[in-house]
C-alpha cells in the first residue's frame, strides 16, 4: 500500500517508508496507564504520514531508517490522519 492510500478508520495498514522525522517523546495518561510517545513522519514515494511510536517502539527506529509496517491501523488525531501498530501489528527495519 502506498501511503496515499492511507486514510482514517483503516485496519490492517501495511505499507513501507523512510523515517524522515521524530518528535521528542511526550509522557502522556491512557486507559491502560502511563506511558511515553512519540509521532515519527514516514515517507514514501506518494507522500507522508505520521506513525505514532508508543513505550519501547520509540527506540527501535531512527531517521533514515527504511521501515515497513505490518497490521496497523490509522486514526485520526487533530484533523491529521496517523498510523498507530498494535500488539497485532509490527515495525521492521528494512
Amino acid at each position: 500500500m502506498n501511503v496515499s492510500e492511507i486514510r482514517d478508520g483503516m485496519s490492517n495498514v501495511e505499507f513501507s517508508g523512510e523515517v524522515v522525522e521524530i518528535s521528542e517523546p511526550r509522557e502522556v495518561i491512557t486507559k491502560f496507564g502511563d506511558t511515553t510517545v512519540a509521532t515519527a513522519k514516514i515517507r514514501d514515494e506518494t507522500g507522508t504520514i505520521n506513525l505514532s511510536l508508543w513505550g519501547k517502539q520509540i527506540s527501535t527506529v531512527s531517521v533514515g531508517d527504511r521501515i515497513e509496517v505490518t497490521g496497523g491501523y490509522t486514526r485520526s488525531f487533530k484533523n491529521e490522519v496517523s498510523v498507530n501498530v498494535g500488539k497485532t501489528g509490527s515495525i521492521k527495519k528494512l
